[in-house]
């Protein structure tokens, strides 16, 4: 429930709750990205170098497991703090259970300290991820003019951290902590797994110590079992009415399409990984980029167009002509996903597809706009989408709902996944032609369909 100032939705400035949530956003991602960063890494590097000796497709099981199941749990968390614990309390319990989880790889170097603290961080993640993205449409009523460009503001502290952890627990780990015992190489995995503990205890700190003064009592009480504006009991027995009931039917048909743009998106960490390490040109004045760099393009064009594209939102809001709905706007990114890929499609073009005798490597501007395209279509979907479904869920549902939707993201690495194999067999230019095709067509899809859904939402 917005307060009544920020409920009035006139004013231009954000209330500082949101500066709030960015910060604790921002350590959370850190904390995340920080330890995703290593985790591969860690798991094959050898028991003397500091890792743990797993084979490769091992490995690869383990940390597809972990992510994946990282945006399953939320449902479950969504459900509990809707129902028992309130939005606030289910932050910080996750975000107190993502720290042990965190701590425990850093102070115990084994299998059993490794899928404890897996286990540990799954289960945290679950009770903060859609609580916190909850939180952030309650600072505004539901037809806050504001609430897009709020939103596309708090997803910079996503990519903010994520832009700079896995270069700090990269140093500490690979660099600063690194060192050589009788020619061995002994990495200092477990002091990167430290700092993401730190990052997000310190999260943690400034959540509990400055929401009372900027939250206010939002998120305080389960909205299951909530008092109602006139006072009557909210239960989660009420049933839904006919307008909650489509509102949700449009949440599932949306996260139906937001499927299909993750799958192609993620291909960044697999597919796409993979053709610029073996297929770009890398130098730039002499000196070769690494290819793990190339993951911090993401975050960084983030951080730079996101505040344009929140003024582009409030812009529009504020003209005759009104803003996009946020089926257009979704459709929109989802053809900038396309776009991208068919940028990339000119580079495998030139360069072939069998790294053994590569006719000519890409200049490095091909794989940078396409990461630019996909940022775009990035901004256009996901945080809007993230704003939608807090304003039009069902208030009882809310965080379930959620978590649903951040679970249309753990079926996406999935199908990512799959599409990335078959470059082995049915080769890059056929995978990526397939990706950036399926993307333009669902986008025009959802387009032709923008106006029915927008009824549906009311």
């Amino acid at each position: 429930m917005a307060t009544t100032h920020e409920a009035a939705g006139q004013t231009k400035k954000h209330p500082p709750g949101l500066y709030l949530l960015f910060l604790t956003e921002m350590w959370e991602r850190f904390s995340y990205y920080g330890m995703r960063a290593l985790l591969v890494l860690y798991l094959t590097a050898s028991l003397v170098s500091g890792g743990l000796g797993f084979e490769e497709q091992t490995a690869y099981m383990v940390y597809g497991i972990y992510t994946g199941a990282c945006y399953f749990t939320p449902t479950i968390g969504g459900y509990l703090s809707d129902r028992f614990l309130g939005r606030r309390m289910a932050i910080t319990i996750g975000g107190v259970i993502m720290a042990i989880g965190n701590f425990l790889l850093f102070a115990e170097q084994s299998q059993w300290g490794l899928y404890t603290g897996l286990a540990l961080l799954i289960i945290g993640n679950g009770f903060f991820k859609p609580n916190i993205s909850t939180l952030v449409g309650e600072l505004y009523s539901e037809n806050d003019k504001r609430r897009d460009s709020a939103f596309t503001i708090f997803y910079m502290g996503i990519n903010l951290g994520a832009l700079f952890a896995p270069l700090l627990t990269g140093y500490l780990a690979e660099d600063l902590f690194k060192t050589t015992v009788d020619g061995t190489i002994h990495y200092g995995y477990r002091y990167g797994f430290l700092a993401a503990s730190l990052g997000m205890v310190l999260g943690q700190v400034i959540f509990t110590l400055f929401s009372p003064r900027y939250l206010g009592n939002i998120g305080k009480e389960p909205v299951g079992k909530a008092a109602s504006a006139d006072g009557s009991s909210q239960t989660s027995k009420t049933p839904l009415t006919p307008l909650e009931k489509r509102r949700t039917a449009v949440i599932v048909i949306l996260a139906s399409f937001v499927v299909f743009f993750w799958a192609g998106f993620e291909q960044a960490g697999s597919s796409l990984t993979i053709y610029t390490n073996r297929f770009v040109d890398r130098e730039v004045f002499g000196m070769e980029i690494p290819t793990s760099w190339f993951q911090s393009v993401n975050p960084f064009f983030i951080i730079l167009l996101a505040p344009l594209v929140s003024m582009l939102w409030t812009r529009l809001a504020r003209s005759k002509r009104g803003d996009l709905s946020v089926p257009v706007k979704m459709a929109i990114g989802m053809i900038m996903l396309g776009l991208g890929y068919m940028v990339l499609l000119t580079a495998v073009s030139q360069t072939g597809e069998d790294p053994e005798s590569v006719q000519r490597r890409a200049n490095l501007l091909f794989i940078v706009f396409t990461y630019l395209f996909h940022t775009l279509g990035e901004l256009f979907l996901s945080p809007v989408g993230l704003s939608m479904v807090s304003r039009i869920a069902p208030a009882k549902l809310a965080s379930l709902l959620m978590g649903v939707w951040l679970a249309s993201t753990g079926v996406a690495n999935i199908l990512g996944g799959q599409l990335a194999s078959f470059t082995k067999t049915l080769g890059y230019f056929e995978v990526f032609a397939l990706i950036g095709t399926m993307a333009i067509v669902l986008g025009s899809i959802l387009l032709v369909f923008s106006r029915k859904i927008t009824r549906l939402m009311d």
